[in-house]
């Protein structure tokens, strides 16, 4: 598969300092992402993009390739994701180097693994899509969700207020972890695909934002419920199919 994982880790994160190479769980956050595409065995090329030389040491020594370091225009608080992404996309060009298909993985996902990017990039080749999303359940209905209104609570969707959660259309969210993509479609419309995004659907244990501390440690309870499921031979199921955590 002519395929190319991108891992965009940028330096100088704000909220938790050095987060992207934070030990979590014994090894460097940003480790985790590496070792999950390069034990997919699907990525010609699994490369880091990042303006941080002690980010770029870290991901050769778990095995990516930083051939490039990231533009000062891209390494601003404003820049987003689909500004890096393109970026690495035209400079392999000029290099002479095309990819048919690619992977954004955020450096802050140690819920990703090997099965998961395996899943998506199948499922985005099988179906011809330009897009493939892991997304999870929203635990509670948004549609009978409240606001504080004039100091009072307030239905947003007074319509749903009475209704059984059984009766209202399940909803998702971004699992903020991956996104696979049809190069050349990604890069006529940099991101902002016209046909939308195919979902695989992730468990909400193996889910977790981490912006503070709280967070962090939410993160490790959570991973190590998924290692004790893999250790004891169990599977995780996913919107498509039983996968082994690897």
């Amino acid at each position: 598969m002519n395929a190319i994982a991108i891992i965009t880790a940028r330096g100088g994160s704000k909220r938790i300092p050095g987060k992207n190479v934070k030990e979590f769980m014994g090894k460097p956050m940003l480790t985790y992402a590496i070792e999950a595409a390069l034990e997919a065995g699907i990525f010609r090329e699994v490369m880091v993009s990042t303006d941080d030389e002690g980010i770029a040491r870290i991901a050769r020594e778990a095995g990516a390739v930083v051939p490039f370091m990231r533009s000062e225009a891209t390494s601003g608080d404003f820049a987003t994701t689909d500004d890096v992404l393109m970026e690495v996309l035209e400079t392999y060009e000029k290099r002479g180097e095309l990819f048919d298909y690619m992977a954004c993985i955020y450096p802050t996902a140690p819920f990703v693994t090997a099965g998961k990017l395996q899943e998506a990039m199948s499922l985005l080749i099988e179906k011809d899509a330009s897009g493939v999303m892991p997304v999870v359940r929203f635990s509670f209905p948004p549609q009978r969700g409240m606001a504080i209104r004039e100091g009072k609570l307030a239905y947003c969707y007074p319509e749903n207020a009475m209704k059984r959660s059984q009766d209202l259309e399940p909803m998702y969210h971004d699992s903020g972890q991956f996104y696979c993509y049809h190069v050349t479609r990604y890069r006529a419309c940099r991101g902002d695909l016209p046909d939308g995004y195919l979902p695989i659907i992730v468990p909400e244990t193996e889910v977790q934002d981490i912006d503070n501390p709280s967070d962090w440690e939410l993160a490790e309870i959570k991973y190590r419920m998924m290692r004790k499921a893999c250790e004891g031979g169990r599977t995780v199921e996913s919107g498509r199919a039983a996968t082994i955590i690897k």
